[in-house]
């Protein structure tokens, strides 16, 4: 009979063989080939932390977009508060649907202000998988429920909310390197 463990090796772990997807390098080929410079510009309209944009512009080639988006993650964890303050310096509000009403435009701006108040920061929300007709209640009910945390706990999820909005701008990112192979003027992916 057959054992379905792997053998015990002393002082390793064993690992079954480990079978990647194909590598996509004509989609990362621009983004991968780019002066530092460039990319570090780009990667800053995705998250505004220096760190971070130069962890991911240093660790150039990435062989696909799963491999990119999983260092974007990594670099996001270890951005300290000061990197996280950083980024959200440089973060602006939530923009309203066209044709809102001038109600919602006090009311976002209202919560708005009574977040930055207790929190010292802009109140951030990834908002991808929402229809943009969502996005108002999205971010009134997002901070009325976060103004309830501690400091604390808000700092936790400003800084996954930061990493969550960095990976869909730099998903984006990634097409428009697609699309132009060489950008020197690269706007915030929205």
């Amino acid at each position: 009979m057959t054992s379905h463990r792997l053998p015990r090796l002393p002082g390793q772990v064993a690992l079954p063989e480990q079978k990647s997807a194909a590598p996509s390098p004509a989609r990362l080929d621009g983004f991968n080939s780019a002066p530092v410079d460039v990319v570090t510009r780009a990667l800053l309209t995705c998250c505004r932390s220096l760190r971070w944009a130069l962890r991911l512009a240093d660790h150039r080639p990435y062989p696909d977009l799963g491999a990119l988006l999983a260092a974007a993650d990594e670099a996001a964890y270890d951005l300290t508060s000061a990197d996280v303050a950083e980024a959200l310096a440089g973060e602006s509000l939530t923009p309203l649907p066209d044709g809102a009403y001038s109600a919602a435009h006090t009311a976002l701006s209202a919560a708005h202000a009574a977040y930055e108040s207790r929190f010292g920061h802009v109140f951030v929300i990834c908002l991808d998988g929402f229809a943009a007709g969502e996005a108002l209640d999205q971010v009134l009910a997002g901070i009325r429920s976060r103004l309830t945390h501690d400091p604390e706990e808000e700092r936790v999820i400003t800084a996954d909310e930061l990493r969550r909005l960095a990976r869909g701008r730099l998903a984006r990112l990634v097409r428009q390197f697609a699309d132009e192979p060489r950008p020197t003027d690269i706007r915030r992916p929205q």
